[in-house]
C-alpha cells in the first residue's frame, strides 16, 4: 500500500463526511464495549461504465457509482453485519449499535489506535481506468474491433463488443489496529460472433482484460480476439456432434483452467472445509491428484483480473500452495475461517461490495507446468476428445461433481486432431479427476482476464490457468 493509495482513500471516503482515524476509534470503542473477537469497517467507493456494441451501433450505454460502509462484528463462529450507503457519523455509529448486539459481556472497551499497515507490493497502479480514453475512443474501440472480426471472414453475419471500466476505492479500518487502502482499477473487452454458412449460425467469443487502462488494448490485441473468436464460430460451423462414453480427454492450456477453479478450487475454501462440507475436508497432507500436480492461488500477480494489493480484510495477497506434488497442503483462508481453524490467513477475504460480509474466496488459481510438448500430449491418445475451450459449468461443493460444457472440441483419432465437434460436456468428480491426470504440458497459460466467480450471491473477479493437460478415463457427456 502506498502513501498515495491511503491518502487518495482518506480524501475520498473519510474527508468528504467530516471524518478522520479518530473518528474510526470512537466507532471501535463503541462495538467493544461488548466482547468481540474482531471487527473492521469496509469503507468502498466505486464508478463503473459499461458500453456495448452491436450491428454497427452503440445499443447501451451506462455510469454507475456506489459508495458505503459495511460494519462487522466477530465473536466465535457468529457474525454481525450492517451496512449502509450513507457514510456519516451517526450511521456509523447506528451500525456500530447494531453489531455489537452479538458480543458477551464484560469487555472492556480497549481496542489499538489505529495505524497504518505495513508495505504492501503494489501490483497495479491507483489509476482511474474511465478516465484513459474519452468516451468518443472508446467508441470508436469498439468500432474497430468490429471492422477486425468482419475483415476475418465473409461469413461473419453478427458482431456484439462491450467495453467495461471500474474504478474502486477502498478503506479497511480494524479493530486489531490496522489502516490500510486499496485503489482498484479493472477494465474488460469481450466480443461475440455469429457466423453462418448454409443455414447454419455459430458462435464465438473472445476477451480478456486486467487491472490496467484502455490503453492495453492495442489494435494488435483487438485483432487477436477478433481472430480467435471467427475462428472458434468457424470451427464450430463444421463441427459434427459428439461422441458420448468414456474416454482420454486432453484439455486445452489456459482459460480450461475454469474446470480447475471450479471443480478443486472452491472445495479447498476454508469455510467448506471448517464445516466438513467439502470432498476435501480433513485430508491436509493426503495424496488427493497425481504425482507432479501442483496447484496454486496467487493474488500477487502483476495487473491480474484476480490479484489485490490487499483483500477485502485488509491483508496483503499471497501466494499459496494448495496442492504440492499432488499433496494436499492447505485451504485458503479469511480471518474468521483461519482462527477457527488454527489455521494461518492467505489473504483470501472477498467481498463483492460493502454490502457483502468477506468470504474465503480464490484470486488467481493455477496449475504449475509439466515437461510435456502439447503435440506429445495428443500423440500419445490413441482415442479421445481435446477441449480447447470451455462455457459454462457447474459443481456440486459437497460431492465434487462437476458437469462443464466444451465451446471448442475436437476428436483425437490415431494422435491427431482428426474432427471438431460440438455438445460436448465433460462430468466428473473433482477430486477423482486430479488423480487422472497423466501427461502435463509445458505450455501453462492464464486466462486472458475475463472470469467472474460467484458464490453465496457475491460475485468477484478472479483468473485462472493450467498448461495442457492428458485425463485418463473421464466421462464424456455427447450427442451420439
Amino acid at each position: 500500500m502506498s502513501p498515495d493509495s491511503l491518502a487518495l482513500a482518506e480524501a475520498a471516503l473519510l474527508t468528504p463526511y467530516a471524518l478522520d482515524r479518530t473518528s474510526l476509534d470512537r466507532v471501535f470503542g463503541q462495538m467493544l464495549t461488548h466482547q468481540v473477537d474482531y471487527a473492521d469497517l469496509y469503507f468502498q467507493y466505486s464508478r463503473a461504465e459499461g458500453w456495448s456494441l452491436e450491428e454497427g451501433v452503440v445499443k447501451s450505454g451506462s455510469f454507475h457509482i456506489e459508495q458505503g460502509v459495511g460494519v462487522r462484528a466477530v465473536s466465535g463462529e457468529k457474525t454481525a453485519f450492517a451496512y449502509s450507503d450513507d457514510i456519516q457519523m451517526p450511521s456509523l455509529e447506528q451500525a456500530a449499535m447494531v453489531t455489537r448486539a452479538i458480543g458477551r459481556a464484560g469487555q472492556d472497551g480497549r481496542h489499538q489506535v489505529l495505524r497504518i499497515s505495513p508495505e504492501a507490493p503494489q501490483l497495479y497502479l491507483p489509476h482511474d481506468p474511465l478516465k484513459s480514453l474519452d468516451d468518443p475512443e472508446k467508441v470508436a474501440l469498439l468500432e474497430r474491433l468490429e471492422h477486425f472480426a468482419r475483415a476475418v471472414d465473409p461469413r461473419v453475419t453478427q458482431v456484439m463488443a462491450s467495453l467495461a471500466g471500474e474504478y474502486e476505492v477502498v478503506l479497511i479500518a480494524r479493530s486489531d489496529g490496522h489502516l490500510s487502502a486499496d485503489i482498484r482499477p479493472l477494465v474488460r473487452v469481450s466480443l461475440q460472433v455469429i457466423a453462418e454458412q448454409g443455414g447454419v449460425r455459430e458462435q464465438g467469443t473472445a476477451g480478456g482484460g486486467g487491472r490496467f487502462g484502455y490503453e492495453y488494448f492495442t489494435d494488435a490485441l483487438l485483432q487477436d480476439y477478433a481472430r480467435k473468436a471467427v475462428e472458434q464460430a468457424l470451427t464450430n460451423l463444421d463441427a459434427k456432434p459428439a461422441p458420448a462414453g468414456t474416454m482420454t480427454v486432453v484439455l486445452g492450456a489456459g482459460w480450461p483452467g475454469i474446470l480447475l477453479h471450479e471443480a478443486i478450487g472452491h472445495g479447498l475454501e476454508g469455510d467448506f472445509n471448517r464445516k466438513g462440507t467439502s470432498a476435501f475436508a480433513g485430508r491436509i497432507g493426503e495424496r488427493v491428484a497425481a504425482p507432479g500436480v501442483t496447484v496454486l492461488d496467487d493474488g500477487t500477480l502483476p495487473r491480474r483480473r484476480g490479484s489485490l494489493n490487499r483483500d477485502d480484510e485488509g491483508n496483503p495477497s499471497r501466494c499459496t500452495t494448495l496442492i504440492e506434488d499432488g499433496i494436499l497442503k492447505g485451504y485458503l483462508q479469511d480471518t474468521l475461517n483461519a482462527r477457527l481453524m488454527g489455521m494461518p490467513l492467505t489473504g483470501n477475504g472477498r467481498r463483492e461490495s460493502f454490502a457483502h460480509i468477506p468470504l474465503p474466496r480464490m484470486t488467481n488459481t493455477y496449475m504449475l507446468n509439466g515437461h510435456r510438448d502439447p503435440q506429445e500430449i495428443i500423440a500419445s491418445v490413441e482415442h479421445g476428445l481435446y477441449a480447447a475451450n470451455f462455457g459454462g459449468g457447474q459443481v456440486d461443493i459437497t460431492s465434487g461433481k462437476f458437469v462443464f460444457s466444451a465451446a471448442e472440441a475436437w476428436v483425437i483419432e490415431h494422435g491427431k486432431l482428426a474432427y471438431p465437434v460440438k455438445g460436448a460436456t465433460l462430468i466428473g468428480n473433482g477430486p477423482d479427476v486430479l488423480t487422472r491426470v497423466s501427461m502435463m504440458g509445458n505450455d501453462m497459460a492464464l486466462d486472458p482476464g475475463v472470469g467472474v466467480c460467484g458464490k453465496e450471491g457475491q460475485s468477484v473477479p478472479v483468473g485462472v490457468g493450467q498448461p495442457t493437460l492428458r485425463i485418463d478415463a473421464l466421462t464424456v457427456g455427447g450427442t451420439v
